[in-house]
């Protein structure tokens, strides 16, 4: 069989109707849902078991953060008209959409840094911190730490996605499977912001 052949083959193959790169990219969202859900479970079950945990009205901004969580939420928008006009062949939309979806995932990530400035003002670090429970700073800066570098490497991929669409080179499945991305690292944010700021 020539190479060629064997490229086109590559690439039409499929899995349940899907192509095995979407459903990679499926695999990687499942594996990964079940490693954030990991860190989530075990700090409900610290925080269940902890005599007192800090207060977040005293702890957070939460007029900040929730204005954090609508920028994210509102990226999530933009991503999905991205996805829509790819789908159906229009590209300078495609271009402004996934501009705007890097520049909400940029404008997150900067105030997540300002937020995380104004814990280590207040003396929080992953092993102490002012309320005396020590698993708080751990808990907090490693679970949204985590999510924060799965922003960035969204920004990155989306950084990408976006060149290529200004040369031309972009196609509806790759930004289609670059908003899977981006949709699941908001989706984690909501349950992130529900466990740490609203409970």
């Amino acid at each position: 069989m020539s190479s060629h052949s064997a490229e086109a083959l590559t690439s039409d193959a499929t899995f349940l109707g899907m192509s095995w790169r979407k459903t990679m990219m499926w695999v990687f969202i499942i594996t990964d849902g079940l490693l954030f859900a990991g860190f989530l479970a075990s700090y409900g079950f610290a925080r269940a078991a902890a005599p007192e945990w800090p207060d977040a009205h005293e702890v957070f901004h939460l007029w900040f953060i929730s204005l954090m969580t609508f920028v994210l939420i509102s990226s999530s928008a933009t991503m999905a008209t991205a996805v829509a006009a790819a789908k159906r062949g229009d590209h300078a939309t495609v271009k402004k959409m996934i501009l705007a979806t890097i520049v909400g995932g940029t404008v997150f990530l900067g105030m997540q840094a300002v937020e995380w400035n104004a814990l280590f003002a207040q003396s929080v670090t992953l092993s102490s911190n002012p309320w005396g429970v020590a698993a708080f700073g751990n808990y907090f800066f490693t679970i949204t730490g985590f999510h924060g570098t799965h922003v960035l490497s969204g920004v990155i991929i989306l950084a990408v996605v976006w060149l290529k669409a200004r040369s031309g080179r972009a196609n509806a499945e790759g930004v289609e499977m670059a908003g899977l991305y981006w949709h699941f690292v908001d989706l984690v944010w909501v349950f992130v912001f529900t466990l740490f700021y609203l409970i």
